[in-house]
Formats: structure tokens, C-alpha cells, sequence
């Protein structure tokens, strides 16, 4: 319909309304029917030209009137600028005219139509509503109210609102409404309850009151009113407006009413509606709804959006957090969200009960570290907290299992009268700090603590432990006689013949008595201790005791005895069947059963190319051919060891032997030719003065004496006089080198090669000065002398300068300088400690060289060596899981890495677990990274930069799967504690960023 229309309808007007009903009508009359016609056909620039002129001729009073209302009228229609002024300029004309109303109503409708309010309000002013119908008197009061209503001038409207809505018309429903809004607005809350009632009950507002009711009766506190009026609406058909706003009311309503399954429900009912979003304040009355209905996991998903934020809510949030991460058993969770609503103090209860709540879940989690500064926190923040006597309770628990050994000790130092829980803790933690010491190598230390723990024996199975550890860590420095008494007081406590720590002190004193020559000692804890492990699965160390075993029996000519036990490490297959078979050939030649030995010589030979015996036993054969007068045999023997293993200490005296048999086999040439080389080669070797002996024998018997003279010369140049002098000048050089003054033993070994160039100590003194040099800090001119040595013919000595050599350049990072050093040191060690030192420099190296492989293969053997050397195992698997890493062997590298994690709580195993987790992200597996981290974090809080990489690597890991508070907490967490300064800045960073 047009706008003109909406207006003549609105009046109740039409054209005919301004026509006389006459049966004579003038000619102005006719006009004046014309123009109107005009208006009535939209025609309206003519309407108003033809009444403009119309009215500059002769009218009656009637017909002016019709005319001046007509153009009034067509002026406005046609927007013209003075069609308001002609409308007013009409009303103020003609006051009392009947017409008036009719164009006040005209021109209000003009500007309300045009949403021109503030003009509609005057306009509608000008009509005097008293001679109107009902019907049109309530349509202009409503107006006039929607358009203060309109204006935001409530005051005004609500009284327009107040005169139409009670006059029963069509447009009463609409003014009840905004009555009830405005009285709503207003805080009038039972005037707009009465309107909002009234207006519900016509069709078009029954949808859109009740979720103003809602509202209205939860502002007034009536909750059961809300809920009664509400809920049946919800559960019927009906269509409502806002229907997820009466939930949310609903919710609150029912929060207050601690109704909390209703107040979820309806929570939940309103984000599902995914219409609005709910402040932080009801999204913490949704999750401590959740909370006390026990749906924790629903209650962590609003609790953890609501703890975002610094005041009252996010405290409380963090709190009840918390606790519904424990119900989830997800300790990790609960300790942030404990540590964020304990470091605030909007409520002082909940900041002290987060705070306790703090330490015990890291009790439960396995961090004892932080539990024990947290409830050491509690005690000093709240000394009459009412969990003051639990906290004391769990703190002496946590201590027992902490890995601040020291700070633990230092805490129960504090307490004057240890109860017995605290001494039992007090026993427990000294001993683990003693077998830190004793990891660390730092014996005295280790002793003193062990001292410590027995001052509180309140457990007789650890004071056992500790006399047997005593007695480990006096053999560790060398001190065997103290060792021994450690060991006997262990004995002496007469603890079960099977109990593990008896059986392992019968392998330590077995050897400190060995080591000390008590061999018939020795051989009874040797043999207590096989017998004891004979029949089970776990044999930790009994290969080796039972060598030791038959090495008593041989040392005390228990020839027989030594026999049998070395046969049966061979029946057994020993790990060190090798040695075995070794010895057992030694026994049987002094038995007089040399082809017996010879067999067994052949059988290592042939098996264990490998072996640390093998020159030994290459020897030993050519020894016993000698004896057994098989001269071409032995000299066979002795001449595969020479050509076979030229850098081996033997040489010099497998010649020897080759020589002998050569000259009873009357080959006098080969003879010659053998004491030459000595002579030659071997000038400082033991046997030297031997072979000129041998020589100038030989060279007599083949009429050749002038020769001698020569050799004679040379030994004398190179073994020059006053052998005492020389002797007591390398033994004190010796002496100091011994006691560690490596400054001065480097000076000592310094003169004496200079004043005894050639020397037969020569070797000794070259190793001893560049070791003493290198000690004392000099590596140049430590290298200097090991590379004299390394110019020099085979010895022990020489070995140990190309190991020497080798981990200075492993030092130095010159990696693939340091391999062929570090393998000519595997080559030749002459025991495990330099066999185990090498194979793990050339893991070292060759992983750095990126040959992977080559790295990998030392590493496992290097585990072969366990416990030769501090920590090789862990190093070893940690470098074996980077090469496989690098191979992309990923699924190796984590087995790997577990393997490490599980079995060694040191640095490498802390590095091994970052890495593990960060496998465990790069490959997607977030849950399992986190994990990872939490279950075996615990044990590697020392390792301070490692631990720190870890829980950075656990913030990335929440920021990755949304976790947001989690995230901020963790880094938080790290800034506050962490003592390493990277770490700590690489968390600040994070956080930033985060934030």
C-alpha cells in the first residue's frame, strides 16, 4: 500500500469525506471535487498547483478550508520544504475546526511513518484526542509513547504507554509490552511482570515475553517462580523467541537454588545453542555445576576457560580445577592449576588449601623436589594452618624420596628431636646422598654420609647396605685395609645366608683380600659367593668371581682346584671364557699336561681373535713347545705372534724365545738375527742384557765375536753407568707422580729423560711425564712426549700414549684426528678400563664424524663393558639413539631410548627422556609426549637445563592441543623455579608470546 494510503487509512479519510452532499454544487465546488480526485490518484504536484490557484479565487469558508487542507496535505506528500509549515500553519488557522484533529494526526503520522520522532511527538501534541474515536485515541497515544520510547525518554513513554494499554484496543498488546520493558528497565519489576503477563497473552507477543518473564522472576530472587513458569514452556512445542536465554536464566536460577544437575543441563542447553556466549562468571557456575555433579572431565572444559585471568573467579576456577584433574587421576593438570590459584590472594582459604593441595598432588605425581619447597612454603606461610600436622606428616615421606639429598638433610638437621619417622627418612636420605658421592667419585664425601645413616639405624636391612657400602667406596679410593673392616661388619650382623647384600659382600671382600694377597681368604668368599648364585637366573658378577675363584686356587698351587673351577667357567660358557681357557693352559703346563694345554692355548686362538688374552696365550704356546723340546713348533708359535701382532709387549721376548729355539735347532743365522732385533728394535726391553748375552754366545760359537763389539757399544750408549743413581732419580720422579703433585713429577720426569736419554725406563718415563704434563694443564708438551712415545717400538706405554692422544683430540673436537689413535688403543688395551675408555672415544668421535653406523656398532660394544668405566652404559645408549635418529631409525631410537630412560636416572637418561617425548610430538603422538613426561620426569630434577627442556617441550604440547591455561601455567611454573638462567629465558619468551 502507498505511504498516502497508510496515512488516509490510518485517519479513517478518504476523498469523500471532504465532498458536500448537495444537490446544487457551484463551480468553485466542482474544482474543488477535481483536485481532490487528483489527490485521491496520487497526482499530487497537480493537487497542489490547482489548489494553490483554486484559492486565489472566490470561496466559501468550507471550501478555503478543504482547499488550504488539500495542499497542506499534497506538500507533504511531495516532501516539499513548507508542507509542515502549511499543515501547523492549517492547525493554528483554524483551532476549533472539526478538520484540526484530522491534520494534527495527518502530520504526526507524516514524521512518526518517517521515523522522525522527535517531530511526531509535537505533531501528535497539536490534536486534541478528546473528540476522537477509541480506536484512533489509543493508535495516537502509542504512538506518542514508541516515539519517547524511540528517543530513550522512558519516563515520557510510560505514561503513553500506561493511557493506551488499558483502553482494550488492537494496540494494546503492543503497549502493555513496551510498558513492561520500560518498567523492567526501570527496576519495576511487579509493574513489569503485571504488563509482560498481559502482553503474552495476545499471539504476537506469546513467543517473545516469556524470556523477559524469565529474567524478571530470577532478578527478583523468585527462583521457583522462574523455574515453574519456564520450564513447561521449554518442554512444550511452542515456539519462543530467545529460547537459549531462558535456558541460561533457567541455569542461574537453578545454581541458586543449588539444584546443580538442572543448573548443568541448562548450561550446556545454552552453549549448544551456540547463540551467545556466557560471561566468566557463568561459565564458572557451569563448571562448578559439572564439579558437583561429578562430571569432571564436562567441569574441566568450562573450569579451564574461567581460570583464565587474574582475580577472584580465575583463582577459584584454578582451585576447583584441580581438584577435578585429580578426579580424572590427571595429576599433572591438577599440580598447574593448584600452583595458579595458590599464587593469588583474592580469597585467603582457597589460596591456602590450592597451596597444600599443590604439594600433594606432586607427591602423588612423583616431583618430590617441588613438593618439598612447597610444603616447606605451607609450614613457613601458615604455621597454624590446619593442615599443619599433615603437611609434616608428608613432608618426612617426601623426603625419603627426593633427589636433593642435601637440602633433604639440611631440613631434618633443623629438627632438634627427630621422631621416628624422621630418623627412619634421616637413615635413608644420608645413604642416598653417600651413593651420589660415590657415583660422583667423591669418597670421602660418600663415607661421612654413610657415617651419617648408620648414626639413625632405625633400619637393620640399610645399615647393612651401608657397611657394604662402605666397604665398596674404601675399595673405590684404594683404601683396602679399611674396606675390609667395612665389609666384616657387614658379615658381622649375621644377616641370612641368602640375603643379597651378604652375598655381595662376599665379592667385595673377596677382592680386597685378594688385591691385598690374603688368597686363601679371598678363595672362601669367592667360593661362598659362586655357590650362593650357582642355581639362579640372576648372576650379577658371578662370571667374574668365579675366575677369580680359580686364580686364588692357582696362586696357592691348588693346581688341581684351579683345574676343575676353570673347566667349569668354560662348561658354563663364561663370559670371560677366554680367560678361561687361558689360565686353565697355564694350570695344565704346570701340571705337566701340555697337550692338554696346548688345546686349550689352540682354542682361544682360533675362537677369540678379539680377546685381551690372545698375546698372552700366543706366548704361553710358543713357552710350552720350548719346554716340550718342539723347537720347530715353538719357533713357529713365536714367529705368528711377532708377525701377527708387532705392536704387542711380547715381542721382545717371543724373539727371545725364537731365538732359543733357532739355536737349538742349530740355526745359528735365524739366532743372530733375533738378538740383533731385541737389540735393535727393543733396546730398553727387560730381556735386553738377555739377548747381548744370547748374542755374544751365539756369534762366539760361529767364530763371528768381532762382531760383538758394535753391540756391546750400542747397549752401554743407551744404558748408560750408576744404575742405583738412576734408579732412585726415576722412583722418586715416580713417587710424586703417585701423589698426584703432577707440576713437579712433570719437571722430575723432564730431567730424568734428559740426563738418561736411553734409558730402559724410557717408555715408563715418557708416559709418565706427558700424563703428569697433561694433568698439570700443559696438553701441549703433554702431547709433545706422547708422540715420542708413539715413535718408539711396542710396549704397554706406547698404548696408553695413543689413548692418551686419542681423547686429547676428542677433547679438542678434532674428531676424525682422534680415531686412529682410539684404534690402535682398542687394538692393544691390555685391560677392560683401557679397552672401555677407547670404545667409547671412538663412539664418541665417530658419531661426530657422522659415521653412524661405525658409532653405533661401539656403542653396543661398549655395553659389553658395563661398569668398567662411570656411566658408560648410559652414554652408550644415548649416542646409539641420536645415530639411529640421524639414520631416521626412529622407531629403534625410541626403543632405545626407553631402554635408557627406565634403567639409568642420570644426565644422559634426562636427555634420552626430552628426547623420547620430543619423538613422541614429532611424529603427532602429543598424549604420549606428555606422558612420557610426567611419568618419568621425576627421578631427573637435578639435571636442571634437561628437566627445564622437557616441560618447555610440555608447553608447546597444551599450546598445540588448545590446553591454553596449562600452557601459561607450565611456563609460569618454570620462570618461577627454574634455576637454569636459559631455560628460564626461553619460558619468559614463550610466555610473551603466549600472552
Amino acid at each position: 500500500m502507498k505511504y498516502y494510503l497508510v496515512l488516509l487509512a490510518g485517519l479513517g479519510l478518504s476523498v469523500e469525506s471532504f465532498s458536500q452532499s448537495t444537490l446544487y454544487q457551484t463551480g468553485q465546488q466542482q474544482a474543488l471535487d477535481y483536485h481532490f480526485e487528483l489527490f485521491d490518484k496520487q497526482l499530487f504536484s497537480a493537487s497542489l498547483y490547482d489548489n494553490a490557484s483554486l484559492l486565489s479565487e472566490s470561496l466559501t469558508e468550507e471550501q478555503r478550508k478543504n482547499a488550504q487542507l488539500n495542499r497542506a496535505m499534497s506538500a507533504l506528500q511531495l516532501e516539499s520544504p513548507d508542507g509542515p509549515g502549511l499543515m501547523k500553519a492549517y492547525i493554528f488557522d483554524h483551532g476549533n475546526h472539526p478538520t484540526v484533529a484530522t491534520a494534527g494526526l495527518y502530520l504526526g503520522n507524516h514524521f512518526f511513518y518517517k521515523r522522525n520522532y522527535k517531530e511526531s511527538i509535537e505533531a501528535f501534541g497539536l490534536v486534541n484526542t478528546k473528540g476522537l474515536n477509541e480506536e484512533t485515541k489509543v493508535d495516537v497515544l502509542f504512538k506518542q509513547g514508541y516515539a519517547y520510547f524511540q528517543l530513550k525518554n522512558y519516563g515520557q513513554a510510560a505514561g503513553y504507554f500506561d493511557q493506551a494499554k488499558t483502553l482494550n484496543q488492537p494496540v494494546s498488546p503492543d503497549a502493555y509490552y513496551y510498558s513492561g520493558f520500560i518498567a523492567m528497565e526501570q527496576g519495576n519489576t511487579s509493574k513489569a511482570v503485571a504488563d509482560l503477563q498481559a502482553a503474552g497473552k495476545s499471539s504476537f507477543y506469546a513467543t517473545k515475553v516469556p524470556y523477559l518473564l524469565t529474567a524478571l522472576y530470577y532478578q527478583q530472587g523468585s527462583y521457583d517462580q522462574a523455574i515453574t513458569y519456564a520450564e513447561p514452556l521449554l518442554a512444550s512445542s511452542q515456539n519462543l523467541d530467545r529460547r537459549e536465554t531462558i535456558h541460561l536464566y533457567l541455569a542461574e536460577a537453578y545454581y541458586a537454588k543449588k539444584d546443580f544437575a538442572n543448573a548443568a543441563k541448562n548450561y550446556d542447553a545454552f552453549i549448544n545453542a551456540k547463540k551467545g556466549t556466557l560471561s566468566r562468571e557463568e561459565v564458572y557456575k557451569a563448571g562448578i555445576s559439572f564439579f558437583e555433579i561429578k562430571n569432571y572431565q564436562r567441569a574441566t572444559d568450562y573450569l579451564k576457560v574461567s581460570a583464565t585471568g587474574n582475580d577472584e573467579i580465575a583463582q577459584s576456577s584454578s582451585y576447583y580445577l584441580g581438584h577435578s584433574y585429580i578426579k580424572l587421576d590427571n595429576f599433572a593438570f591438577a599440580s598447574t592449576s593448584f600452583q595458579a590459584a595458590s599464587k593469588v590472594s583474592f580469597n585467603k582459604q582457597i589460596q591456602e588449601e590450592a597451596l597444600f593441595n599443590f604439594a600433594k598432588t606432586n607427591l602423588q605425581r612423583g616431583s618430590f623436589q617441588i613438593a618439598i619447597s612447597t610444603l616447606d612454603e605451607y609450614l613457613d606461610t601458615y604455621p597454624s594452618g590446619r593442615h599443619r600436622t599433615e603437611a609434616e606428616t608428608l613432608l618426612s615421606e617426601a623426603l625419603i624420596n627426593t633427589n636433593d639429598y642435601l637440602r633433604a638433610i639440611e631440613q631434618m638437621d633443623k629438627i632438634r628431636t627427630k621422631s621416628p619417622r624422621i630418623q627412619s627418612a634421616y637413615q635413608k636420605v644420608a645413604f642416598y646422598q653417600a651413593m651420589v658421592d660415590y657415583r660422583d667419585q667423591k669418597y670421602k664425601q660418600a663415607i661421612s654420609y654413610l657415617d651419617k645413616s648408620q648414626g639413625f639405624p632405625s633400619d637393620k636391612d640399610l645399615l647393612l647396605e651401608t657397611h657394604f657400602w662402605k666397604g665398596e667406596v674404601h675399595t673405590a679410593d684404594g683404601n683396602l685395609p679399611q674396606a675390609i673392616r667395612s665389609y666384616e661388619a657387614a658379615k658381622a650382623m649375621n644377616p641370612a645366608s641368602s640375603h643379597p647384600f651378604l652375598i655381595k659382600t662376599h665379592f667385595g671382600l673377596g677382592y680386597a683380600y685378594f688385591n691385598t694377597q690374603q688368597y686363601s681368604k679371598a678363595e672362601e668368599q669367592f667360593r661362598l659367593y659362586t655357590e650362593k648364585l650357582r642355581g639362579r637366573d640372576e648372576k650379577q658378577n658371578y662370571d667374574d668371581a668365579l675366575l677369580r675363584l680359580g686364580d686364588c686356587q692357582y696362586v696357592q698351587k691348588k693346581f688341581g682346584d684351579a683345574s676343575a673351577t676353570f673347566q667349569r667357567a668354560i662348561t658354563e660358557r663364561n663370559s670371560g671364557i677366554d680367560y678361561a681357557y687361558y689360565r686353565l693352559a697355564v694350570v695344565q703346563n704346570f701340571q705337566n699336561r701340555n697337550d692338554e694345554a696346548l688345546a686349550q692355548l689352540d682354542r682361544l686362538i682360533s675362537g677369540f681373535s678379539s680377546s685381551l688374552y690372545l698375546e698372552d696365550a700366543m706366548f704361553q704356546r710358543g713357552q710350552i713347545y720350548l719346554e716340550e723340546v718342539r723347537y720347530a713348533e715353538a719357533s713357529r708359535a713365536f714367529s705368528d705372534l711377532i708377525t701377527g701382532r708387532p705392536s704387542s709387549p711380547f715381542v721382545p721376548f717371543a724373539l727371545e724365545g725364537r731365538a732359543v729355539a733357532n739355536f737349538s735347532m742349530q740355526r745359528y743365522d735365524q739366532t743372530i738375527s733375533d738378538y740383533k732385533s731385541i737389540l735393535d728394535n727393543h733396546p730398553n726391553a727387560q730381556n735386553a742384557e738377555t739377548a747381548l748375552k744370547g748374542l755374544q754366545e751365539t756369534l762366539a760359537l760361529q767364530g763371528r765375536s768381532a762382531e760383538f763389539g758394535d753391540y756391546v757399544a750400542k747397549y752401554k750408549s743407551k744404558n748408560p753407568g750408576s744404575g742405583n743413581v738412576q734408579g732412585l732419580e726415576f722412583e722418586s720422579a715416580k713417587s710424586l707422580y703417585i701423589d698426584k703433585n703432577y707440576p713437579q713429577a712433570a719437571r722430575a720426569f723432564e730431567n730424568y729423560l734428559r740426563s738418561y736419554p736411553q734409558s730402559a725406563q724410557k717408555a715408563e718415563a715418557l708416559f709418565f711425564a706427558g700424563d703428569a704434563f697433561l694433568q698439570a694443564g700443559d696438553t701441549e708438551r703433554a702431547i709433545g712426549y706422547f708422540k715420542q712415545l708413539e715413535r718408539e717400538p711396542a710396549s704397554p706405554q706406547r698404548v696408553r700414549a695413543m689413548q692418551k692422544l686419542g681423547m686429547i683430540e676428542l677433547d679438542r673436537k678434532n674428531y676424525a684426528a682422534a680415531i686412529p689413535y682410539l684404534e690402535t688403543a682398542s687394538q692393544n688395551a691390555r685391560n677392560k678400563v683401557e679397552e672401555a675408555e677407547a670404545v667409547q672415544g671412538l663412539m664418541v668421535a665417530n658419531f661426530a664424524t657422522r659415521k653412524y653406523q661405525q658409532s653405533i656398532t661401539y656403542a653396543d660394544r661398549l655395553m659389553t663393558l658395563d661398569g668398567i668405566i662411570p656411566e658408560s652404559t648410559p652414554t652408550a645408549l644415548l649416542t646409539k639413539a641420536k645415530a639411529q635418529r640421524e639414520m631416521n631409525q626412529k622407531p629403534q631410537a625410541e626403543t632405545t631410548l626407553q631402554n635408557l630412560v627406565r634403567d639409568h636416572k642420570t644426565i644422559q637418561g634426562a636427555e634420552g627422556l626430552y628426547l623420547l617425548a620430543f619423538s613422541y610430538q614429532e611424529r603427532g603422538d602429543v598424549p604420549k609426549s606428555n606422558d612420557a613426561i610426567f611419568d618419568f620426569s621425576g627421578p631427573f630434577a637435578d639435571y636442571d637445563f634437561w628437566y627445564g627442556k622437557m616441560f618447555l617441550l610440555l608447553a608447546d604440547n597444551f599450546q598445540k592441543t588448545g590446553e591454553t591455561f596449562q600452557a601459561k601455567a607450565t611456563l609460569e611454573s618454570i620462570v618461577e623455579r627454574s634455576t637454569n638462567a636459559e631455560i628460564k629465558a626461553e619460558a619468559q619468551s614463550k610466555l610473551k608470546n603466549l600472552n
